[in-house]
């Protein structure tokens, strides 16, 4: 039998059920199926113990929260609202709807922004690992948009659209693209873009002649802002936070 090596730890057992993952005896059976990974380790044996601080514990390849004080959540932020913690301006801030619960909690930011005219989610949290990455244009995380344009597209345009559009500040294509609903004078589409560039669903939709009425971000990578509404806030569950590890590779 190997060394435990953290003895004075928390049985990996407890810890996996402390984090909402299963009940004592269901994480036990976790284990036992070889299903559980500990610091890039399979673990197998009922008696490991861990240090739940400094852990890095995987579910069937899921990266499981064992940190009390790291907060996710996703705002649903409003047309005209800033994507700022605070404003000398006095303008609305993405800050202001944090007021009352969420204010004192350390460190917390929101992961990349939307601009003032642009809704929908919007992540905040104060895991830093993960926020840098998901920022980071190496991981190339999918965001889903809804937008209004102006004019009626051609049938073409998607196809245009995923094979890549130069822009003045370089190329960029779209992911999927769809059309969603054609009435006079105007279509809304759903995009799937990776690219984070400062209004770059705009800068694209305009290059091509069909500007941008209205943009509402609906998705990041697989958390949905499904019929959350405007400007409210709602906590990420454990799957969601598992698959944006998966996105960013944590």
């Amino acid at each position: 039998m190997t060394s435990d090596p953290h003895p004075d730890g928390v049985r990996l057992q407890k810890v996996l059920s402390q984090a909402g993952i299963a009940s004592r005896r269901a994480a036990e059976d976790l284990i036992t199926q070889g299903r559980v990974e500990v610091d890039g380790k399979i673990v197998t044996e009922l008696g490991r113990r861990v240090d739940p601080e400094d852990a890095v514990i995987h579910v069937d390849g899921t990266r499981v929260n064992l940190r009390e004080d790291l907060v996710y959540l996703v705002l649903n932020k409003p047309k005209g609202v800033h994507s700022t913690m605070s404003d000398d301006k006095g303008r609305p801030c993405v800050g202001d709807y944090l007021r009352g619960r969420w204010e004192e909690t350390p460190g917390i930011v929101h992961v990349g922004r939307l601009d003032e005219n642009t809704e929908g989610l919007l992540l905040l949290t104060n895991d830093g690992d993960l926020g840098h990455r998901l920022m980071h244009p190496s991981f190339q995380v999918l965001k889903t948009y809804l937008a209004e344009v102006e004019g009626m597209v051609p049938r073409g345009l998607g196809k245009q659209l995923r094979a890549g559009i130069e822009l003045d500040d370089g190329p960029v294509k779209v992911d999927q693209f769809r059309v969603k609903d054609m009435q006079a004078g105007r279509t809304l589409i759903e995009l799937v873009i990776h690219e984070g560039r400062k209004h770059i669903v705009r800068r694209l939709m305009a290059s091509t002649g069909f500007p941008v009425r209205k943009l509402v971000r609906t998705a990041l990578g697989d958390v949905q802002l499904g019929a959350q509404r405007p400007g409210s806030i709602r906590r990420l569950n454990r799957g969601e936070v598992g698959s944006l590890y998966r996105n960013v590779g944590l």
